[in-house]
C-alpha cells in the first residue's frame, strides 16, 4: 500500500490510502509547515469539542461556535462535511421532540410527577373499598405501592433505552461517514448532573485506520463461518434502517450508478434497500438496511460496522459507560485513552 499525497490551493494536504477491496478512506490534514502549530497530537478517544444544547424544550446546537472551536484545534472541515449533514440529521421537528421526551432530564422530572399521580390514584381507589381507623396506615400502604409502581415504570423506560439509539445514533451514521475523513467522530450524549440536564454534541478524535485493519482481520478469520456470522449480524442489526427521501428521478438514477459513485453505506445495503414507491410531491421514501451484505469483502463489512456503531460508541465513551477487560487492554495498541476500542466494542457486542 502506497499513500498518495495531494495539496490543494489552500495549502491543505490530502492523504489518500487505498487498500484491498473497495474501501477508500481520505484524511485531510494541514500542510507539514503548519501542522505543529495548528493541530496538537491527538489520541483516539480524546474529546476535541463539545457543544451544549441551547434549551431542554427545544434541543439545538450552535454549530457556528463549534466550527470556530474545531478550527482553533486545527480541524478545517468544510461546511458540507459537518454543518449540512448535522442539520439534516438533528434539525428536524420530530427528532427534536424525540430528544426532549427521551432525555434524561425529562425522565428525572417525570419520576416525582408520576409518583404523585399514582399516589392519588391508588389512594382514591383503596379509600373506597378499605376502611381503616388510622389513616397513616392507609397512607403508608399507598406510598409503598406508588413507590414500587414508579420504580417499575422508570426501570422499564431505562431498559428500553438501548446502547444504540435507532432514532438518534443511526441518524448520525452518514454524518460520521463525512467526519471520519477528518479523523473525527460525533455523537449526542445526555445525562443528569446536579439535577440539571447535560445534553451535548461531542466531537471525538478517532483515526479509523487501525480499527478498520483490526476488524477486517477478525472478519477474515471468521470467513470460514460466514453463515453463522451473517446470522449474528442480522439478529442484532435487523432493526437498523436508514430512511431517506429522494425524488422519483433520483431514485431511478441511483439504480444505474456504479459502485464508485454510490455512498459506502448504500453500497452495503443496496441489495436489501426497499423503496416504498409512495409519490408525494414527486418524492419517494427509500429504506436502507445497515446489515452488511454477505457478498461484500471483509474490509467493506468492517467499515460499515464501524460507521454504524460510531455515534453510539462516542455517546458511551464520553458518558463513561464503556467497560473493558484487561484482556482487551492487552490486545489493543491503537487506543490508549478509551477503556475499550471501537473495534473491540463491535467484536464484543456483535461478533461474539
Amino acid at each position: 500500500m502506497t499513500p498518495e499525497m495531494m495539496e490543494d490551493s489552500n495549502g491543505v494536504c490530502h492523504i489518500v490510502e487505498e487498500r484491498e477491496g473497495d474501501v477508500q478512506i481520505q484524511y485531510s490534514r494541514p500542510h507539514a509547515r503548519d501542522s505543529i502549530n495548528s493541530r496538537p497530537d491527538w489520541s483516539n478517544g480524546q474529546c476535541v469539542a463539545s457543544v451544549p444544547s441551547c434549551s431542554m424544550l427545544y434541543p439545538s446546537f450552535n454549530l457556528l461556535w463549534c466550527r470556530a472551536k474545531l478550527e482553533r484545534e486545527g480541524f478545517q472541515i468544510p461546511r458540507e462535511d459537518m454543518e449540512t449533514p448535522l442539520k439534516t440529521a438533528l434539525d428536524v421537528p420530530s427528532v427534536r421532540r424525540y430528544m426532549v421526551f427521551n432525555s434524561a432530564q425529562f425522565h428525572f422530572i417525570m419520576a416525582p410527577v408520576l409518583y404523585v399521580v399514582l399516589w392519588c390514584a391508588v389512594f382514591s381507589t383503596l379509600h373506597l373499598y378499605i376502611t381503616v381507623s388510622d389513616y397513616w396506615v392507609l397512607c403508608l400502604s399507598v406510598s409503598l405501592i406508588s413507590i414500587v409502581l414508579t420504580t417499575a415504570v422508570i426501570l422499564i423506560l431505562h431498559c428500553s433505552n438501548k446502547e444504540i439509539n435507532v432514532n438518534l445514533d443511526i441518524r448520525l451514521v452518514q454524518v460520521n461517514e463525512m467526519l471520519v475523513r477528518h479523523k473525527l467522530l460525533v455523537g449526542v450524549a445526555d445525562w443528569v448532573r446536579n439535577c440539571t440536564g447535560n445534553m451535548k454534541l461531542y466531537f471525538v478524535y478517532w483515526d479509523m485506520s487501525p480499527c478498520l485493519r483490526a476488524l477486517t482481520e477478525t472478519l477474515e478469520e471468521l470467513s470460514f463461518a460466514t453463515t453463522d456470522t451473517q446470522k449474528k449480524l442480522k439478529s442484532k442489526m435487523s432493526h437498523f434502517v436508514l430512511v431517506t427521501k429522494v425524488s422519483a428521478g433520483e431514485s431511478d438514477a441511483e439504480e444505474q450508478d456504479s459502485d464508485e459513485q454510490t455512498p459506502l453505506l448504500e453500497n452495503g445495503s443496496a441489495a436489501s434497500g426497499r423503496s416504498s414507491n409512495q409519490q408525494k410531491d414527486a418524492t419517494a421514501t427509500k429504506n436502507y438496511s445497515l446489515v452488511p451484505d454477505a457478498a461484500l469483502p471483509s474490509q467493506a463489512k468492517a467499515y460499515q460496522l464501524l460507521m454504524t456503531y460510531s455515534a453510539a460508541y462516542v455517546k458511551l465513551l464520553v458518558s463513561e459507560r464503556l467497560s473493558g477487560s484487561s484482556h482487551h487492554r492487552g490486545q489493543r495498541s491503537h487506543c490508549t485513552t478509551a477503556p475499550i476500542c471501537l473495534c473491540q466494542y463491535i467484536k464484543t457486542k456483535i461478533l461474539q
